[in-house]
C-alpha cells in the first residue's frame, strides 16, 4: 500500500508551523544589533555576515535538493533540516563568540535551505491541485515567524538575557520536529533525472534573477532596517517593533495572495503592483525616514510579503510535473539565495565606509525597477516553454 500524507487541511497547518521556524535566526539579529556588536565585537560588515551566511547556505542547500530527494526523500530531509536548525539555535546558548555566531549561522542556514528546497517538491508531489495555495501558506508562515521574532527580540533580551533569547527558537524547532515525525509518513520517491526539466536556460536564468533580486530586498530590510533606525536615534525595542509591523504586513499580504491568486492566471498585473509598492517603500526610506516610518514599513511589508510567495508560485507555474518542480525550484532558489545574500553584505560595506544606508536603499530600488522589466516577460502562454 502506498504511504500517504495527512489530509490537505492538517498538512497545511503543519507546513505553516514549519515555515514559522525558518526566519527567527535571521530576524532576531537586527533588533539586537547594538548588543551583538558590543558582546562579540562585530564590525558592520561582520554583523552583516550573520544574515549573509545563512542566506548563502540556503542557496547551496537548495542546489542540493534533487540529490537529497534521491537519497533520503523529502519527509526525512525536512526532519534533518529541522534538527540541524534546532542544533544551531541551541548551540548559541553554550558560548557566544563571533566565531560561534558565524558557525551557527552556517549550520542554521543549511537546515533552513534543506527545508525550503524540499517542502515545495513535497507539496507539488502530493497536493498538485492545491500547490499554489499551500506554497503561499508555507511562505506566509515564514514571514509570520520573522514578525514574532522581531517584536519579541528586545523584550525577551531584557527579561532573559542575550544567550537565552537566541536559543528560544531552537526549542520551537525541536517541537516542530516531533510533530513532523509523528504526523507525516514517508512518501513515494520522486524520480529526479538530470534532464528532468525541459525549461530553456534563458528562462531558468530569468526566474533565478527574479527570485534572487526580490529576495535580496527581504534580506536587506530584515538585517538593516532596525540598525538604520537605531542610527537615527530610535531604541532597539521600537526598531524591533517597526520590523515586526513590517513583517506582520508581509503575513497579511501573503494571505491576500493565497486568497486572490486564482483570479490572476496572468501573474503580471499582480507582480507589477506589488513591485510598485516595494519601490515606493524603499524610496520613502531614502527621502522621508523620520516623517513616515510606519507608512514606509507598510509599503515595504506589502511589497515584500506578496513578492516572496509570488516568486515561488511563478516558478512552479513553469513546472509541468513534480519532477520538473524539484529541478527548477532547486536551481531558482539555489542561485537566487546566493544573489540575495549579497545585499546585506553590501549594506555592511556601506556602513563601515561611513556612508549612509540610503545608498543601499537606492541600489535596491534600482533592482526593483529591473524586476518590473523582468516581470513583464512572464506571459502565461510561455510558461514551461
Amino acid at each position: 500500500m502506498k504511504n500517504k500524507l495527512l489530509f490537505p487541511t492538517l498538512f497545511a497547518a503543519i507546513a505553516f508551523l514549519i515555515g514559522l521556524n525558518l526566519r527567527p535566526m535571521l530576524a532576531i539579529i537586527g533588533p539586537l544589533f547594538p548588543v551583538l556588536q558590543q558582546h562579540a565585537g562585530l564590525s558592520a560588515t561582520a554583523f552583516s555576515l550573520l544574515t549573509t551566511l545563512p542566506v548563502a547556505m540556503m542557496g547551496l542547500a537548495a542546489l542540493s535538493g534533487p540529490w537529497l530527494i534521491a537519497r533520503i526523500g523529502p519527509v526525512t530531509g525536512i526532519a534533518v533540516g529541522l534538527l540541524c536548525l534546532a542544533a544551531a539555535c541551541l548551540w548559541r546558548g553554550v558560548n557566544l563568540t563571533s566565531a560561534q555566531l558565524m558557525l551557527t549561522a552556517l549550520a542554521g542556514g543549511v537546515g533552513i535551505g534543506v527545508i525550503q528546497a524540499l517542502m515545495p517538491a513535497l507539496i507539488r508531489q502530493r497536493f498538485a491541485e492545491a500547490a499554489a495555495t499551500l506554497m503561499a501558506l508555507f511562505s506566509t508562515g515564514i514571514m509570520a515567524g520573522a514578525a514574532l521574532t522581531a517584536a519579541s527580540a528586545e523584550p525577551l533580551f531584557s527579561w532573559l538575557g542575550l544567550q537565552t533569547t537566541l536559543t528560544i527558537s531552537g526549542g520551537l524547532a525541536l517541537l516542530t520536529l516531533l510533530i513532523w515525525l509523528t504526523s507525516v509518513r514517508r512518501t513515494s520517491p520522486i524520480n529526479v533525472a538530470p534532464d528532468a526539466t525541459t525549461l530553456t536556460v534563458p528562462r531558468t536564468v530569468l526566474l533565478t534573477l527574479f527570485f534572487g533580486i526580490g529576495t535580496g530586498a527581504y534580506t536587506l530590510v530584515l538585517a538593516w532596517l532596525p540598525p538604520f533606525y537605531i542610527q537615527l536615534g530610535w531604541s532597539a525595542r521600537h526598531s524591533g517593533y517597526l520590523l515586526a509591523a513590517l513583517t506582520l504586513t508581509e503575513v497579511v499580504a501573503g494571505f491576500i495572495v493565497s486568497a486572490t491568486l486564482h483570479r490572476f492566471p496572468d501573474r503580471r498585473p499582480l507582480l507589477l503592483g506589488v513591485l510598485a509598492l516595494l519601490l515606493a517603500g524603499l524610496l520613502s526610506l531614502v527621502f522621508y525616514p523620520d516623517t513616515m516610518p510606519v507608512f514606509s514599513a507598510l509599503l515595504l511589508g506589502t511589497g515584500i510579503g506578496a513578492l516572496f510567495p509570488l516568486s515561488l508560485i511563478v516558478t512552479l507555474d513553469h513546472a509541468r510535473s513534480a519532477r520538473e518542480a524539484v529541478i527548477l525550484l532547486s536551481r531558482v532558489q539555489g542561485g537566487g539565495y546566493l544573489i540575495a545574500a549579497l545585499m546585506p553584505l553590501v549594506a555592511g560595506w556601506v556602513r563601515d565606509s561611513g556612508a549612509s544606508l540610503n545608498q543601499a536603499w537606492l541600489i535596491m530600488s534600482a533592482g526593483v525597477v529591473l524586476l518590473m522589466v523582468m516581470a513583464w516577460r512572464f506571459r502565461p502562454e510561455i510558461r514551461a516553454a
